[in-house]
């Protein structure tokens, strides 16, 4: 049975949109089909110690046809793949980040992972390029689409900024 799911993509170090690629070619090739990807947005850090450079951005959605566990994992392996330790500092630098949003309409927590992810309601730079894929999508535990979740925050200048920063790279394949 597939389940629709949605990602969100990052990074801050290194050749990130290289990053972003190759991640998108793991996930694929670990079972991800019908791969959506949103265009790439250039965000400040949040949580970060000051100096800390921007974050590329995007968010991914697609078909997974196996369970929230080994989609974990292979989102984990990925990330240990490309440089990111296994064990590393919640706020760091990074060459890249691959998180879960959403797994069909599961609402889910344990020790290792929340879904709807805990923070994706509150963040622009997941919000933003989420809305642009999958605007309709109802999140998951709420009564509101990821539009309109993200256009209760577009009169702020985090949001203003984010949307003058949107760039794509020509990803038609994917």
């Amino acid at each position: 049975m597939e389940t629709d799911v949605a990602l969100s993509l990052g990074g801050n170090t290194g050749d990130v949109s290289q990053s972003l690629r190759i991640a998108l070619e793991k996930l694929q090739e670990g079972g991800l089909c019908e791969v959506r990807i949103s265009s790439l947005y250039r965000t400040a850090p949040v949580g970060c110690e000051k100096g800390t450079p921007d974050f590329i951005n995007a968010a991914v959605t697609g078909k997974w046809n196996s369970s929230l566990s080994s989609l974990h994992n292979l989102c984990m392996k990925i990330e240990v793949e490309q440089g990111r330790p296994a064990n590393h500092v919640k706020y760091a630098s990074r060459t890249i980040d691959l998180d879960i949003i959403f797994f069909g309409d599961m609402v889910h927590a344990d020790e290792k992972i929340t879904i709807p992810h805990k923070e994706a309601k509150k963040r622009l730079f997941v919000l933003i390029p989420l809305a642009e894929i999958s605007g309709n999508r109802i999140f998951p535990g709420e009564k509101s689409t990821v539009a309109e979740i993200s256009e209760k925050q577009s009169k702020t200048a985090e949001y203003e900024t984010i949307m003058k920063t949107r760039f794509t790279l020509g990803w038609q394949g994917f």
